[in-house]
């Protein structure tokens, strides 16, 4: 899944001319994990925030647009369903669907049924 990183990282290389292996080698790491990072398998280390401004030149929209994707990546939480049930599987995703329109009382209870079921 292509993360708002991902999508920054990206533009980055196309706007400047170039491939996946040309950024890596500029960050000192291979293809495949630049690729993973992209991709969202892997985070961005953090250290790529000033590495990248330097090596790139950013203006201060560019550095803004940076912090917000880093913020908006970290904050997404990712979940493996490759080896999940058909039924836990619609279950995640229904949950996915409905999160910001659960109240509060529906979270308590969710949250209540999972702690008895970690309990047990």
């Amino acid at each position: 899944m292509l993360t708002n990183i991902g999508k920054f990282l990206r533009k980055l290389r196309i706007d400047n001319g170039e491939i996946l292996k040309d950024m890596a080698e500029a960050l000192g790491v291979s293809s495949s994990f630049l690729s993973a990072v992209e991709n969202g398998k892997k985070k961005m280390p953090a250290s790529w925030t000033t590495k990248l401004a330097e090596l790139y030149s950013f203006n201060e929209a560019q550095s803004e647009e940076l912090h917000e994707a880093v913020i908006d990546t970290n904050n997404a939480i990712e979940l493996n369903l490759q080896n999940a049930t058909p039924n836990n599987r619609a279950l995640a995703i229904s949950f996915a669907r409905e999160f910001d329109s659960l109240d509060y009382e529906t979270s308590k209870k969710i949250l209540e049924i999972l702690k008895r079921r970690k309990e047990d």
